[in-house]
């Protein structure tokens, strides 16, 4: 099945779901290889090395710094790389209701990760929005 690009399609079609596990960003340098046994959800590497994003408990057991817990909402509508609009108009609901978003773009999905004590908040938000535009 071909991804989608339509942004009204998108919109109507999120399906917002939520991950159980509290995640954390934390940067392991730049060797990849310290990370990979973490079970990283992410990483990108940037100037200042790998950033990972694992659960806390995973850090925690690691004795990893990390600055906030976050969970992940996936939209599990097949979106395209391309498509145009979609992460701006989510994190733009979130943002109305001062929710910040990290979004992650993955080949089929996108994947916004929000404050772990608004994470309920945000989902439905997000279903909200969903609503709204089939209507």
């Amino acid at each position: 099945m071909k991804s989608a690009t339509d942004l009204d399609f998108l919109l109507q079609n999120l399906k917002p779901s939520i991950l159980d596990d509290d995640f954390v960003f934390c940067n392991l340098g730049h060797e990849l290889e310290k990370g990979l046994h973490l079970n990283p959800i992410a990483c990108f590497h940037e100037n200042e090395g790998w950033t990972m994003v694992i659960t806390m408990k995973s850090a925690l057991a690691n004795k990893l710094v990390y600055e906030s817990t976050f969970r992940c909402i996936t939209l599990n509508v097949e979106s395209s790389l391309n498509a145009v609009g979609l992460t701006a108009t989510v994190a733009q609901a979130l943002a109305d209701k001062h929710i910040s978003a990290n979004v992650i773009a993955a080949y089929y999905h996108d994947h916004i990760f929000v404050p772990s004590n608004r994470a309920e908040d945000a989902l439905v938000i997000l279903k909200d929005l969903s609503d709204q535009c089939a209507t």
